[in-house]
């Protein structure tokens, strides 16, 4: 017995499934025509159909195993269609969503993303053995997004109120995650491995970026990147816990220059930065508009960082600091506790340069780095050694 579900696709696939579905295997071609797709599925044996479009283009589409009961599982998926996301969306609130295999990608210079996550209640794990894989190697050409080749960003999330557990995903051909517009979600266990970039001409390749996100945690995760390992843009009730930065740029708080420029009640805790050219920062924009207030810094454990230890400016654009901070966009209640390690001898140990800061506390240990810049706008009473 067999059964059709139906779906109008006008720029990006949708995946609508049912709770209870197990695509074993999912492939899309190439096509950038619109096309009214059935699909179908049998729950005992596979059912391949194909769509010709314009007689040019023709899809091919696998459904299989329909007898998982507890949710979705996405195996060995080829996708494609290059320049189309990959969109799991329109999910019953309590749906599984289970990734196992190998997951890739078309190759076409675009903006992305990849993925796209969307739903209510949705908690998405990634079995023993998967992997989503970028393969950014097909796009790495040492600028990331400052020219060169267009590159997709990774996975665009839009959750609330659900879990994601277990991913792994490898050489994103830019940033990886985009935790955007979500609340009270948790990402745990998520591993970003772009360790290939190193070598290989990997740029921009952020781990984890939060913007307009309120409640969320990303805990006992691993990133080994060329770009932040944490870039959070604004939102409330953050918490990064217990999660090892390696090759990267560090852990960041980094505000201004985006239509909302508010974070508040930051928590990084229990962490390890390896191996970064900066530990951990708190940058807010040249000129911008808006507030940081109650970031916190709580043992975190810096090793053999290239450039600079702790910096908290803000005077910051891309190419780097420059000029007198404005103090629109102040830094309030910053805490920095048990923050320990070592820069490398040519390093720097500490930098500070802002404006209109109030209420510090400050508590750190780290060492080795022997050129020397200037602490400005440190709150009164407060001594860093600089």
């Amino acid at each position: 017995m067999s059964r059709q579900l139906r779906s109008g696709i006008p720029m990006t696939y949708h995946a609508f499934l049912p709770k209870s579905i197990n695509v074993d295997e999912f492939r899309l071609m190439d096509t950038r025509n619109k096309v009214d797709l059935k699909l179908k599925y049998d729950r005992t044996a596979a059912v391949e159909k194909s769509f010709d479009v314009q007689d040019k283009v023709r899809q091919y589409i696998i459904l299989a195993n329909d007898r998982i009961e507890s949710g979705n599982e996405i195996h060995n998926l080829r996708f494609g269609t290059a320049g189309k996301s990959l969109e799991l969306q329109g999910f019953e609130p309590g749906t599984k969503i289970t990734f196992t295999g190998r997951i890739t990608f078309g190759y076409l210079e675009w903006k992305g993303p990849l993925v796209i996550i969307k739903g209510d209640k949705l908690t998405v794990e990634g079995k023993p053995g998967h992997l989503i894989d970028g393969e950014g190697h097909r796009w790495w050409d040492v600028l990331g997004g400052n020219g060169g080749k267009t590159k997709p960003y990774g996975i665009y999330c839009h959750l609330t109120h659900s879990v994601v557990n277990g991913l792994s995903i490898k050489n994103t051909p830019k940033h990886c995650f985009a935790i955007n517009t979500c609340e009270h979600t948790d990402f745990i266990g998520i591993t970003v491995d772009n360790a290939d970039g190193h070598k290989k001409g990997g740029h921009n390749t952020d781990g984890f970026d939060v913007a307009k996100s309120h409640h969320i945690t990303i805990q006992n995760s691993k990133v080994n990147n060329q770009d932040d390992c944490l870039a959070i843009n604004s939102g409330t009730n953050i918490l990064f816990k217990n999660n090892i930065c390696e090759g990267g740029h560090g852990i960041a708080v980094a505000v201004g220059g985006y239509d909302v420029n508010e974070a508040k009640n930051i928590l990084i805790k229990d962490c390890q930065v390896i191996k970064n050219n900066i530990g951990i920062r708190v940058k807010t924009a040249l000129n911008g508009k808006g507030i940081v207030d109650g970031v916190t810094f709580d043992n975190v454990i810096l090793k053999d960082i290239s450039e600079i230890g702790i910096v908290i400016i803000g005077n910051y654009l891309n190419s780097g600091p420059r000029g007198d901070p404005t103090g629109d966009l102040p830094i309030h209640n910053l805490v920095i506790n048990n923050v320990r390690g070592n820069v490398l001898k040519n390093g720097t140990n500490h930098q500070i340069w802002v404006k209109n800061a109030k209420n510090w506390k400050w508590n750190s240990n780290v060492v080795g780095g022997t050129k020397k810049m200037p602490c400005q706008g440190v709150p009164n009473g407060l001594k860093v050694e600089c």
